[in-house]
């Protein structure tokens, strides 16, 4: 049998840095909110507003993987860490649209602020909808966005605050 339509999916990028059960939240709940067919994780092989990672982008491939293994919708795509640089989210929807009904990219509330310095953020805001999950101390406000959806999400942490707490503990 042929399918007669392109899966409908939501693109979830980042770090990853490292993958935490915040990350997981946010998947739980896009998965329930929003009309796709699967979520395709992303993790960058470097931020392109950073310079360095904590870990490797092969560790945070492999730790997104095992995280996501047990999700049935949920696809951990090696795409941008076998791109070997950092790659801008634009070019990233582009090379999925040819396989997918890319739908949402979905972001943390922590990128609304500086979401207009991305990439062709215009062709992006033009092409997709947002899904941005709340985070605990920003607040949901943009008129940047052409269209979003809010994914609720309760979890209060962050891969910084992780990261930061295993530098404690290893010194």
């Amino acid at each position: 049998m042929f399918k007669d339509r392109l899966d409908r999916v939501a693109l979830f990028g980042g770090s990853f840095d490292p993958p935490h059960f915040g990350h997981k939240a946010v998947v739980e709940e896009a998965l329930k909110k929003l009309d796709i067919d699967k979520i395709i994780i992303v993790p960058t092989f470097l931020n392109p507003f950073k310079s360095i990672s904590y870990l490797s982008a092969k560790e945070r491939l492999g730790l997104s993987k095992q995280m996501f293994k047990t999700f049935q919708n949920v696809l951990v795509d090696a795409y941008e860490v076998e791109e070997g640089k950092p790659t801008p989210t634009a070019q990233t929807l582009k090379y999925f649209q040819k396989k997918y009904d890319v739908k949402y990219l979905i972001i943390g509330a922590d990128n609304l602020n500086s979401i207009d310095t991305w990439y062709n953020f215009e062709w992006l805001n033009k092409n997709i909808t947002w899904a941005v999950a709340t985070r605990v101390g920003y607040t949901i406000t943009s008129n940047k966005l052409r269209a979003f959806k809010l994914l609720e999400v309760d979890a209060d942490i962050s891969s910084t605050e992780i990261r930061n707490k295993q530098l404690k503990e290893n010194s």
